[in-house]
């Protein structure tokens, strides 16, 4: 089990790797001298000629590219010569209200992808309802469902602000624009894995022991459809840093959403680099706990 723990860890080292080196072959693919492409539209005296000086455009190519992995290997992402600050700094003033929003999401839509799935599989109408509604859920763009709860819970019943930051309310309707669609989902491919379950063999012997309906599924079947639930629910939630830009923007909240918006139309190339290289590491970091998970929800897979 150590090994494979260790195996895993070592592939999700290799893709940020890979990713780290796909950046860089991107900067220097851009048309243009390097210079050019990370001031963007600024043109005060002396800013290309530092930028030269920092990234070392005047030694060789494998030597750029050996500096740029250490940088990152140490937290320097570099400096956003739009704002003026290390570009790590403008990151960690805005990681804090995306991280509060995205693990809102992720919570609510699994725990309502949870009650949903096991209180409707194996029932007939009750699928049916709820295969209409999670549909209808995940066709759903986010802007637009985030526009429909502005519309009935701020400007309406006025039981959330529209817009800010500070307090738990504010963060309700911006939570449950990203984590409807992502439910939807998720508890479409936990009834499939649910009812799948049901039809083993086992889940007679339980029910002959007197097992309650409800303790069967929550004690003994939800376990067995855990596993493509997990491996889905990753990359959702992983995704949820991108449903974020859109979401913040709408509800007027800061993060990195905001920031990523601004650095594109603002030509930042250090900040928007960044932040590609933190969904990355976002993406992989989740990826690698779930692959550990696994060994722990199915032991069987521990002696493979």
């Amino acid at each position: 089990m150590r090994q494979k723990i260790a195996t895993r860890l070592m592939t999700g080292l290799l893709v940020l790797w890979l990713a780290a080196s796909a950046a860089f072959v991107a900067i220097h693919a851009l048309p243009g001298r390097i210079e050019d492409v990370l001031a963007g539209d600024l043109a005060y005296p002396g800013l290309r000629e530092a930028i030269a000086a920092q990234w070392g455009l005047d030694r060789s190519l494998l030597w750029q590219y050996g500096q740029f992995l250490l940088r990152l290997a140490h937290g320097d992402l570099g400096t956003s010569f739009v704002m003026q600050q290390p570009v790590l700094d403008v990151l960690k003033s805005q990681l804090w209200p995306t991280m509060q929003l995205a693990a809102s999401a992720g919570l609510l839509a699994i725990v309502l992808a949870i009650l949903v799935a096991t209180l409707t599989a194996g029932g007939r109408w009750s699928t049916r309802i709820a295969s209409l509604v999670e549909l209808t859920c995940t066709s759903t763009p986010v802007f637009w469902l985030g526009m429909l709860l502005l519309i009935a819970f701020s400007f309406e019943l006025r039981l959330f602000p529209v817009s800010g930051a500070k307090g738990w309310r504010s963060l309700v309707l911006p939570a449950v624009t990203l984590a409807l669609p992502t439910a939807g989902i998720l508890s479409q491919v936990m009834r499939e894995a649910l009812e799948a379950a049901l039809a083993k063999p086992f889940v007679t012997t339980v029910r002959a022991r007197g097992v309650s309906e409800l303790a069967l599924r929550v004690r003994h079947v939800l376990r067995h459809a855990l596993l493509p639930v997990v491996t889905l629910g990753g990359w959702l939630i992983g995704s949820l840093l991108g449903g974020a830009v859109i979401t913040e923007k709408m509800f007027g909240r800061p993060g990195i959403g905001s920031v990523t918006l601004n650095a594109v139309t603002s030509q930042d190339v250090p900040v928007v680099l960044a932040v590609v290289l933190l969904a990355a590491f976002v993406h992989v970091f989740i990826s690698t706990l779930l692959d550990i998970a696994y060994l722990f929800i199915d032991p069987r897979l521990r002696s493979q």
